[in-house]
């Protein structure tokens, strides 16, 4: 009888072990296109967001251009690669720092860049603004080299005005080491660093290229092209480019875009959309791998649409009423000390008394005017005193300067022995007294 009751519960104790490894392993895996994924859904629930949109992409932003403001995000600050959509800064570098009629020669190494390249041979001589198109359109990493190494001197030279660019534009999420967006990586002051960014600093270097560079005109002129044909300097050569950002044909308003893909980013793209007076950018990382080339437009499509149909432009300026700040130890204007100096104060009139902001209609603006109650002499007309601050969600969208209208000595004992004889002297028969006062 101990036997069977110690077969028993040897056979329980094996029994509950295999149970509780299997459970174990249900929590740690999840099935993926038929696949078992293990820690997989851990490691994604750590950067997960909220996503109503059910997009496609590891990262999504959709941007207000004119302002950077973020209207829809996804994982937007999380650091990924970004293959080709590089490009956009190489391009917006070039065309910088460069001349369109420039002469650019492919040395060896722009010649043994993978595909996509356009097939230059070492020595070969091209325009700086054909290998822009090359760059932009059929997304040729060997033009992307010589462009670099042109305008930078070497790959390295034009990463240190690519990253340099990246941090002026406040991309600190952003490291760049090719020009063409191949998957890289470096040691860089003790840390090994790679070739990436976020979807909100890809789409603020595209708010840059699009809105703010002196040659943003020259970078819509080529992203916004449709064909293209050109030839070497030495006329041997001819070739033709296709620009495959799809939007441009089948989405109303889109005007500029950046295509990309490596084994490592995944499909990604970056673009701008413009409609009735308002501007969106949208980036998107790790968008799929092959054979799922178009989640990226599915996905591209959603944000657009969202911003259309969500966002309208409003104009929020309220006019706000402020109460005189008084001033201690002012002079009163009236001469009487027992007289309080109240000042009164108001936006510059300088300041344009107009706010369009791009909201949703859910969206609320609050207004909140930060001024003192008192203020001391002496205080001069023109001064800034205080602000009224306009706010959304706790973020600061702009702020106006309260000033003062008229201003107001100080009482000083000047002030009063001054007072003291022009009252004296005003007393009946005291002029006749001085008569030269």
């Amino acid at each position: 009888m101990r036997h069977v009751i110690r077969a028993f519960l040897a056979a329980a104790f094996v029994l509950l072990l295999v149970l509780g490894t299997v459970v174990f392993q249900l929590k740690e895996t999840r099935t993926v296109n038929g696949k078992v994924t293990v820690e997989e859904d851990k490691v994604q629930q750590s950067v997960q967001t909220k996503d109503e949109l059910n997009l496609y992409a590891q990262s999504a932003v959709l941007m207000d251009a004119s302002t950077g403001r973020v209207l829809y995000g996804k994982n937007e600050d999380i650091i990924r690669p970004m293959a080709s959509t590089t490009k956009i800064m190489t391009c917006i570098i070039a065309l910088e720092y460069g001349n369109l009629s420039d002469e650019v020669i492919a040395s060896q190494n722009a010649a043994s860049q993978p595909k996509v390249h356009l097939g230059v041979y070492k020595g070969e001589k091209f325009l700086l603004k054909d290998l822009l198109y090359s760059l932009m359109l059929e997304s040729h990493n060997d033009a992307a080299m010589m462009i670099a190494e042109h305008v930078g001197g070497s790959m390295e030279g034009f990463a240190q005005m690519m990253n340099q660019k990246a941090r002026d534009l406040g991309c600190s999420n952003t490291y760049f080491i090719t020009p063409n967006g191949l998957d890289a990586k470096e040691e860089k002051d003790g840390q090994v660093k790679e070739h990436s960014t976020t979807a909100a600093d890809l789409a603020r270097i595209m708010n840059y290229c699009i809105g703010q560079s002196p040659k943003k005109e020259e970078f819509l002129e080529i992203t916004g092209t449709q064909n293209y044909s050109f030839q070497d300097l030495d006329r041997k050569r001819n070739f033709s480019c296709i620009n495959h950002n799809a939007l441009l044909n089948s989405m109303n308003g889109a005007f500029s875009g950046k295509t990309g893909f490596t084994g490592g980013a995944g499909y990604s793209y970056v673009g701008a959309l413009k409609d009735d007076g308002r501007v969106f950018t949208i980036a998107l990382l790790g968008c799929g791998w092959p054979p799922h080339k178009t989640y990226k437009w599915s996905d591209a499509r959603k944000l657009f649409q969202y911003g259309l149909d969500r966002y309208r432009y409003k104009d929020v300026f309220q006019e706000t009423r402020f109460d005189d700040i008084y001033v201690k130890n002012g002079v009163p204007t009236s001469g009487r000390l027992e007289d309080p100096v109240m000042i009164s104060c108001g936006i510059s009139d300088s300041e344009e008394k107009s706010l369009k902001m791009l909201l949703a209609d859910d969206e609320k603006i609050t207004v909140e005017a930060e001024i003192p109650k008192e203020l001391k002499a002496p205080v001069t007309k023109g001064q800034t005193v205080g602000s009224v601050v306009y706010r959304l969600n706790g973020e600061v969208l702009k702020s106006y300067p309260v000033c003062l209208k008229e201003g107001a000595d100080r009482l000083t004992p000047l002030w009063y022995a001054k007072t003291i004889i022009k009252d004296y002297l005003s007393m009946p028969g005291v002029k006749s007294i001085f008569p030269f006062y």
